[in-house]
């Protein structure tokens, strides 16, 4: 929860707090250790089933028939470590990880901070992997925060930036024969340095939680030719009937060609061929759109040939647009040409057990396939980058997401140097690559209620330097521009939002952006037996009982739905849609076990508040 009445209360917010002293339902995890709150999957976590699922849906190696691919998640050794000391090589480390879960988690097995980590294990590699020159690939998801690779002693990777997949080609590391030996260096700062931490601090308290270090989305190793595709992105064209496919290769292309196939429910549809260095126009015939109320996909599959040589992938991707335009006098948000209201849940992607990771991909899915049952369209992921998978849920479940950068550590703005800022800049650019071809994503939220925004300015510099990597998408400069660090409105961007808690705030557009509350509600309902322990609640909000926070939701959006239409207003955003440790106000317990809401209750007046702004 943020907000700017919460910003002015946060100090009686804290004084009043107390300390959840409810014993959660035990469970155990695969070391034996005991979880401070379990989710319904925890104790289906094992070492031999850590998130097995092949990670990268968009851009997808293996077949039914051969699956050629490996995953590395599972034990890896693991100390801590001085961020001075030098790698040791071909020695056993003395702790014990479960990778991908960060290590304060207690799915990790470790549960304790570190600034500076070391990972190893070692593997024996298939010799089909390397048969017919065949490269191998070593993939991560993503590190917190920097990350050196070393392979048989030898460094194949250096990588910043907590969020963002990376790779190496670590082939002429390999030994000829036996076990190779992957080390992974990390040094996680936290709030200690002003990189993008979103939500995390050392000190967990009211709206900042648990921190989340080191190796925290899967890896993985897969055979590949010497060149092969490393990104297919496709965007969809803005006359609705066509995509423009982007390939970003590995090795060498020159004279390399693509050919791309779109199907439809097994029916080849499109089709289109070219040099693999360009970008390709992929016509679909008879074009079916994507949206929330039908979000249809499209296959894709890819091969890439140069000589004899061929790299096949497949991929997905669905048609639609978001825009800005005029309606009845108002700047709207309009999906496919029409106006639409973006109804939408902060989500901030925390588990009591995997803390950023989700325990399993059924429970990855489960926050979107409840905010699609309680009548949203829209998600806000607020300050965090989901692994690839989450965005396949949304795609495919149809949810329309706002993405927001992860805020470097709110608070201390005059402390960012010239560094921090192009840092920051890289970090956004990386992330805006990388996810660009997410169907589900319709808008860029650069910074939240200023948090490590330096000036004012910045907010219009980076709107602007987001419209150029991706003109096709929103760029919400600003969430919450009346609150907290750096007031102030950018008078840039595609949209004029603010935070009004309880709320809901009503904005107008204004002459050249449509508008909405980026943060509204925030009611507050403990649930004992159901919460983080020892940890000092947040009481802001605070409504008796299940009946008063069912009444009090309908109420608040039923404002809404009664004076936003006049008002011209594009969406909003209630927070939130689970419980996140010192935090009550979610519309699920934090270790999902309770839904606090009717759900039949919240859908009838989520479905009529979309409906009453879709109204002439």
């Amino acid at each position: 929860m943020t907000g700017n009445t919460k910003a002015i209360c946060i100090a009686l917010a804290m004084a009043l707090a107390t300390t959840a002293t409810a014993a959660p339902d035990q469970a155990t995890v695969w070391n034996g250790k005991t979880a401070p709150l379990a989710t319904p999957w925890t104790t289906k976590v094992s070492p031999d089933n850590a998130l097995p699922e092949y990670p990268r849906p968009q851009l997808a190696r293996p077949s039914l028939e051969h699956p050629q691919w490996m995953s590395l998640n599972g034990v890896w050794e693991f100390a801590a470590t001085d961020r001075q000391a030098t790698p040791s090589f071909g020695k056993a480390l003395e702790g014990k990880v479960l990778v991908p879960y960060p290590i304060e988690s207690v799915l990790s097995g470790v549960q304790k901070h570190s600034d500076d980590m070391v990972y190893r294990r070692t593997v024996e590699i298939p010799a089909a992997f390397t048969a017919n020159g065949q490269r191998v690939r070593l993939n991560f998801g993503a590190v917190a925060e920097d990350a050196t690779v070393y392979v048989n002693g030898k460094q194949v990777a250096k990588h910043a930036g907590g969020y963002t997949s990376f790779g190496a080609d670590i082939t002429p590391a390999l030994r000829a024969q036996g076990p190779q030996e992957i080390v992974v260096v990390v040094h996680a700062p936290v709030d200690g340095e002003n990189v993008m931490v979103g939500k995390q601090r050392l000190k967990p308290e009211g709206i900042f939680y648990t921190a989340a270090s080191g190796i925290w989305q899967s890896v993985w190793l897969e055979p590949v030719p010497a060149t092969s595709l490393a990104q297919l992105t496709l965007t969809p064209a803005s006359t609705l009937d066509a995509f423009t496919v982007t390939p970003a290769l590995n090795g060498d292309g020159k004279g390399a060609t693509l050919h791309v196939t779109a199907f439809a429910d097994g029916t080849a549809v499109g089709e289109a061929s070219g040099p693999a260095n360009k970008p390709l126009r992929l016509a679909i015939a008879q074009p079916h759109l994507w949206s929330p109320k039908d979000p249809f996909l499209y296959t894709v599959k890819a091969t890439l040939t140069r000589g004899a040589v061929k790299d096949e992938v497949t991929s997905y991707a669905g048609l639609r647009t978001v825009a800005i335009k005029k309606v009845n006098g108002f700047n709207r948000i309009v999906l496919n040409g029409k106006p639409t209201f973006l109804l939408a849940t902060l989500d901030q992607g925390y588990w009591p057990d995997g803390i950023h990771t989700a325990p399993t991909d059924d429970a990855l899915k489960f926050d979107i396939q409840k905010t699609k049952d309680l009548g949203f369209n829209t998600i806000r992921k607020h300050i965090k980058v989901e692994p690839a998978r989450w965005f396949y849920w949304a795609d495919r479940i149809g949810l329309m997401v706002w993405q927001d950068m992860p805020a470097m550590p709110n608070g201390r703005n005059d402390k960012i140097t010239e560094a921090d800022k192009k840092r920051f800049r890289g970090d956004v650019t990386a992330i805006v690559e990388q996810l660009k071809g997410e169907t589900s994503i319709i808008g860029w939220i650069p910074f939240n209620e200023g948090w490590g925004q330096w000036s004012i300015a910045a907010g219009g510099e980076l709107a602007t330097q987001i419209k150029k990597l991706d003109p096709t998408r929103l760029v919400n400069a600003r969430s919450g521009y009346n609150c907290c660090d750096t007031k102030g409105d950018t008078h840039a961007g595609d949209i004029i939002d603010v935070h009004d808690y309880q709320g809901p705030g009503l904005p107008s557009p204004d002459a050249t952006r449509a508008s909405m509350d980026g943060e509204h509600g925030g009611l507050t309902l403990d649930v004992p037996g159901h919460v983080w322990p020892n940890t000092a609640i947040n009481p802001y909000g605070g409504v008796k009982d299940r009946t008063a926070l069912n009444e009090g939701y309908v109420a608040n959006t039923a404002v809404l739905r009664d004076k936003g239409p006049a008002k011209g207003m594009s969406g909003s955003v209630y927070t939130q849609i689970t419980d996140v440790e010192g935090e009550h106000n979610g519309l699920y317990t934090y270790d999902r076990q309770v839904e606090k809401v009717d759900e039949a209750k919240v859908r009838a007046i989520n479905e009529a508040t979309i409906k009453a702004f879709e109204q002439p």
